[in-house]
């Protein structure tokens, strides 16, 4: 059954099969394909990388490497994305100095696979790590953030940890997937089931290790968040979580009409990124763009600077 009427028929197999409807829908959570290209605008950057190849669980993950200095940043993409997404960044870190190191996940852009998951993405990292590290940045998009999150938690220690459209915790995804899908609740507690099973976890322990606002990141590790206030793929909710969580060492910076994707080349998040990484919290405070946490209510409805199932 295509992808689409299966979509539609979810809330219909619910009503007479909660397990049937949330195997099914498990089914579509892990679904990537078709695999993005990469955009007219993005190709020259993502042609000028010199590749190479890891093998994660098996799997041949083709990375990329632009720049040349002795400060290194780490960049994941999110889910049915590419590193190609990254293009604007990438121009702008390696101007500043920068080697900027980034990979194509498991069934994702030109590398091998059908399947992933969270631990592709982490593995990559951490082998990227052990090639080019230790890492000055890490910056993820959407699911890339969340990967990001974990790294940086379980890992060596990272100065400075960049997250664009994301979430501290895999609940938030699922949660959206659940309303996103309209499935009823014990459809999406079916999901939620196969999916911890899947990570060989329970709720318990997935939590301890994927959700980095209940166990925030080491503090030595300054955070910023960028998030559109518009975000239909992935609403605020998590990342607002995840912003008051990290007390002192997190900004965040919130846009306007950028939506889910076109947030991660926009001027404020390029701008915010790189004083992130080259100059830290107070270079991102020296932008006069972004909110520190606690800092008053990072809930509120202050105005952003601009007004500027891919996760």
């Amino acid at each position: 059954m295509p992808s689409a009427l299966l979509i539609r028929a979810l809330p219909v197999v619910g009503r007479v099969s909660p397990r049937l409807a949330g195997d099914l829908a498990y089914r579509l959570f892990f679904f990537t394909r078709p695999r993005m290209t990469v955009r007219a605008a993005d190709a020259a950057t993502h042609d000028d990388a010199r590749r190479g190849t890891l093998l994660v669980r098996g799997i041949p993950v083709t990375t990329y490497t632009w720049g040349t200095g002795p400060r290194t940043v780490l960049l994941l993409h999110g889910w049915r994305g590419r590193t190609s997404q990254f293009a604007p960044l990438v121009r702008e870190l390696v101007s500043e100095g920068f080697r900027v190191v980034a990979f194509d996940a498991p069934a994702h852009g030109a590398s091998g696979g059908r399947n992933t998951d969270i631990r592709d993405w982490v593995e990559a990292a951490e082998q990227l790590e052990r090639i080019h590290g230790p890492f000055s940045a890490l910056v993820g998009h959407s699911f890339g953030g969340l990967a990001a999150l974990t790294v940086a938690r379980t890992s060596g220690p990272v100065p400075a940890l960049a997250v664009v459209a994301g979430a501290a915790a895999p609940e938030a995804f699922l949660a959206q997937f659940a309303r996103d899908l309209r499935l009823d609740i014990p459809t999406a507690d079916r999901l939620r089931t196969r999916f911890h099973r899947r990570l060989g976890l329970d709720a318990a322990s997935a939590a301890s290790q994927y959700d980095a606002a209940a166990y925030p990141l080491p503090v030595e590790t300054a955070l910023l968040i960028v998030h559109d206030r518009g975000d239909r793929r992935m609403t605020d909710r998590d990342a607002l979580r995840l912003h008051a969580a990290h007390r002192g060492r997190s900004r965040l910076v919130r846009t306007v009409g950028l939506g889910h994707t076109k947030v991660l080349s926009a001027d404020p998040t390029l701008d915010a990124v790189v004083a992130l990484a080259t100059g830290g919290l107070d270079a991102v405070d020296a932008l006069g763009t972004a909110t520190p946490a606690p800092g008053g209510n990072p809930y509120s409805d202050q105005q952003p600077r601009t007004a500027a199932r891919q996760w």
